[in-house]
């Protein structure tokens, strides 16, 4: 298949290639810098509503996983309002080119966040549950949103609303690893908060899957089947890393160091459930946490 991707160096996105070009796919990446098309890019520029209209024609599949990073820097309103712009403005401007394509891909996937739902608590949360009220909530509802002109052209469109991506060299873990390791790791606040992970691997292999499901349209939750409570995580990190966990961080010193991000990102509870790719029967490679770890960090299996 001839498949574009948006935030090609991403986390995501470099993984993805890897996969869809070793199955011999041709793969796009579609670029802000100028755009050289020996090398596979097409160009774009949200901010001034350019895109490389021509290039789009007979795609097979757009998958689109731009967009600002949640978890570096504080939470100013100048942050939050690129958080809030760069995904809503880059996905509205390519939807609505999709949408006037004369051959217009297929499917167009676009990344969407378990932020949808809020805090929680205990709840059990499933593609059907209710949005929160939050400012992630409020991010991914509008970004969701954006995507209607592909939908209502026709386009299959699926919402990839991601958990907590386990991998050595990117996302949240990488970000954990060095204070585990140094045994400064632990809990964040009561450790209770429930919080829905899954492999980097398995979110490739649910693209993939997904692009092969021609039932599948809408949101779709990226987690494992079994979430764990914050205090879990903790204690399984540091017992695949063999070291101890005994120092929790209170919640008024995580929203002391990290401010409004703490509520949403490490204190916040969502209990997720993958109910679609479970009906759909997709396999997940890592379903509970310890060995998953163990694998990630090349650990052996005890």
């Amino acid at each position: 298949m001839k498949i574009l991707i948006s935030g090609s160096h991403g986390l995501v996105g470099s993984a993805l290639i890897k996969s869809l070009t070793t199955a011999s796919h041709e793969v796009i990446r579609l670029v802000r810098h100028q755009a050289h098309h020996g090398r596979l890019e097409i160009g774009w520029d949200p901010q001034r509503g350019l895109i490389d209209k021509e290039h789009l024609e007979g795609l097979d599949v757009v998958i689109h996983l731009a967009g600002e990073n949640i978890a570096e820097g504080r939470w100013t309103s100048e942050k939050k309002r690129a958080i809030l712009d760069s995904r809503v403005t880059g996905t509205r401007l390519l939807s609505e080119t999709l949408a006037t394509l004369r051959h217009p891909p297929a499917v167009f996937l676009c990344a969407s966040a378990i932020g949808y739902y809020g805090n929680r608590g205990d709840e059990l949360l499933t593609e059907t549950s209710e949005p929160g009220n939050d400012f992630l909530a409020h991010v991914c509802q509008e970004w969701e949103k954006a995507t209607a002109p592909a939908s209502e052209k026709g386009i299959r469109t699926v919402l990839t609303r991601f958990g907590i991506i386990l991998a050595e060299h990117g996302g949240a873990l990488a970000k954990m690893l060095t204070p585990f390791r140094m045994g400064i790791g632990g809990r964040f606040g009561d450790g209770k908060q429930w919080m829905s992970w899954i492999a980097l691997h398995d979110v490739v292999g649910a693209i993939q899957f997904l692009i092969r499901d021609n039932a599948v349209h809408g949101p779709v939750n990226f987690v494992a089947p079994i979430p764990v409570r914050n205090a879990e995580f903790t204690k399984t990190l540091g017992h695949v890393l063999s070291r101890p966990t005994f120092l929790p961080v209170p919640a008024f010193g995580v929203r002391l160091a990290f401010g409004e991000m703490a509520d949403a990102l490490l204190l916040g509870s969502q209990k997720v459930e993958p109910a679609v790719l479970k009906a759909r029967g997709f396999a997940f490679s890592f379903v509970r946490l310890e060995p998953t770890l163990k694998h990630i960090l090349h650990r052996e299996y005890s």
